[in-house]
């Protein structure tokens, strides 16, 4: 069985965290190689070969690896046992369970990954530019602290691979719903041809605002680096995502 190439990161040892690449799969054309995401367009049959390889990697059952279907939206879930059903409309999924492998899929949009070393708990948040306007990150922030008394300043989080400040060029529409939402404009926006936005920084200072200190940000821009990671904007819609995932042991 083939093996997929993960980009790695570190919490602690009782937490693995890693945003798939495109390698280490058996998908093709626009969705080659490692793809696990079943709304794009892909083969059933190699999604099903990829998450089984995954699985092995990460020594758990399949139905352990959790990804739900996304929207755009600022729904966040709570997971707490395998399931082979369809977590529909959520764009955050967290959980304070050991031997649950819970992600996001993205393009370009923000994937982020948040772990709360004081009461064991993680979540995976689905930041495009939709959500970041919305704050679902500080929604995201908010659940896990209604679920499990978390303290957005004990929190360690991770902003993965998506669509840099250069390359995420907007319209006018897109750049004034940010202004109208209140987000420094100055910091996050600059105009060249056309405006282009920060999202990783946006989502950055949100976190900053709570008080989160621990934040490594990968400075992987999907669309310039897309040999490597899936950029919807440089392989069109029909194409696979990045899985960002987060598992505690």
């Amino acid at each position: 069985m083939t093996k997929p190439l993960l980009h790695y990161y570190s919490f602690d040892a009782s937490v693995v965290a890693f945003s798939t690449t495109r390698h280490g799969g058996v998908s093709e054309g626009n969705y080659g190689e490692f793809n696990i995401n079943a709304y794009c367009g892909d083969t059933p049959e190699h999604i099903a070969h990829n998450r089984q390889s995954l699985s092995a990697l990460l020594e758990i059952p399949e139905p352990s690896i959790i990804m739900p279907h996304q929207v755009h939206g600022t729904q966040v879930c709570r997971v707490d046992a395998p399931t082979h059903d369809v977590i529909e409309g959520v764009d955050a999924v967290m959980t304070d369970v050991a031997g649950l492998c819970i992600g996001v899929s993205t393009a370009d949009c923000i994937p982020i990954l948040l772990y709360d070393p004081c009461h064991h708990a993680v979540c995976a948040v689905h930041a495009g530019w939709r959500g970041t306007v919305q704050r679902i990150l500080c929604r995201a922030i908010a659940a896990m602290t209604d679920a499990y008394g978390t303290i957005p300043a004990d929190l360690k989080a991770v902003i993965g691979p998506g669509i840099s400040l250069d390359s995420f060029e907007v319209g006018d529409e897109v750049y004034q719903q940010f202004a109208d939402a209140g987000f420094d404009m100055h910091a996050i926006a600059r105009k060249y041809k056309k405006w282009h936005l920060d999202l990783p920084l946006c989502n950055r200072m949100q976190m900053e605002d709570l008080g989160i200190r621990h934040i490594f940000m990968s400075n992987i821009c999907t669309y310039q680096h897309c040999d490597d990671y899936f950029s919807a904007r440089r392989l069109g819609v029909k194409s696979g995502r990045i899985f960002t995932g987060i598992l505690l042991r």
